[in-house]
């Protein structure tokens, strides 16, 4: 998943995407624990687009919030 495709959602996608992400990440480490995963990277790769799903998340909430400084 590319950071573009990820700022083109609005945040209900993206909150529903996270909890997607976090589901797939949760089978993928059962797959590791019981040796039936095929390519270890997937999990290094489901955790990076959780971080960039975050950080867009992150970005939209700072834009809408006003600044208190």
């Amino acid at each position: 998943m590319k950071a573009s495709e990820v700022r083109a959602m609005s945040t209900a996608e993206l909150n529903e995407k996270l909890s997607g992400l976090k589901k797939d990440l949760f089978y993928l480490r059962m797959q590791h624990a019981t040796n039936q995963l095929d390519n270890p990277q997937k999990i290094a790769d489901t955790k990076r687009d959780i971080a960039r799903v975050k950080t867009v998340l992150r970005e939209q909430e700072l834009k809408a919030a006003p600044d208190k400084q």
